[in-house]
């Protein structure tokens, strides 16, 4: 996982057809997804559930780049060892979930994962000012987290803040909520490079027919690259 800040899509397969996720991922993965984001939901920390490490392993084998794993679980840290061993190559935790976020950054890392951190709408930017040397991706949540399909919510003032923060330091930002071509320009703007986009990629597209998922993912790109130019 080389570093760049060019402009990656991460499809969510929260919005894939649950009864086909491998094909899924292989789908978007050649219509020109970068990533592929899996929301892994407790039914706890948010009021959704979702999949878990078996559903991770199971797509492992169907995707060729970056599965980045994105855990809206309380606690944490008990499972990190199961999503690593299910071949996470990125796995984020929300700063909420525990008051010990320091530990368990040490501990993705230490299971061999790049480490994330996710801040919900109502969290500050200051409240990973102190970890900025221990994660690879900041995930700022421009919804309310536990369902897909809800409106963005603004955030570029939190994003333009936290990249202020991050200066040289290698770390992305993940933006993960109502991401299509209308809003992935305002957060590319605003420093983010890692755009997670559900119903916006698999909107009108299917295993058999994959070329709308292709065509949506050049769309959001297309629109957030074009603030650059």
């Amino acid at each position: 996982m080389p570093f760049d800040r060019t402009i990656k899509i991460a499809p969510s397969i929260l919005a894939a057809d649950f009864a086909d996720f491998g094909a899924e991922c292989a789908a978007v993965e050649a219509q020109g997804a970068d990533w592929i984001h899996v929301d892994v939901m407790d039914g706890h920390f948010v009021p959704n559930i979702t999949f878990g490490p078996a559903t991770c392993a199971a797509i492992r084998p169907h995707i060729k780049g970056v599965m980045d794993v994105h855990l809206m679980i309380a606690p944490v840290d008990p499972y990190i060892d199961a999503f690593a061993q299910a071949g996470a190559d990125v796995l984020t935790a929300h700063v909420e979930a525990g008051p010990h976020i320091h530990r368990t950054l040490q501990a993705i890392r230490g299971a061999g994962m790049k480490a994330g951190v996710a801040l919900n709408p109502g969290t500050p930017a200051s409240a990973v000012a102190e970890v900025l040397d221990m994660v690879d991706l900041i995930c700022v949540m421009t919804v309310n987290p536990g369902f897909g399909g809800q409106k963005f919510i603004d955030m570029t003032a939190k994003i333009s803040a936290l990249r202020d923060m991050i200066g040289d330091r290698p770390v992305h930002i993940e933006i993960d909520g109502g991401v299509d071509p209308t809003t992935a320009p305002l957060v590319a703007k605003a420093g983010a490079d890692v755009l997670v986009a559900g119903s916006a990629v698999f909107r009108g597209g299917s295993v058999s027919d994959p070329a709308p998922y292709g065509d949506n993912i050049r769309a959001i790109r297309a629109a957030a690259e074009g603030v650059w130019t």
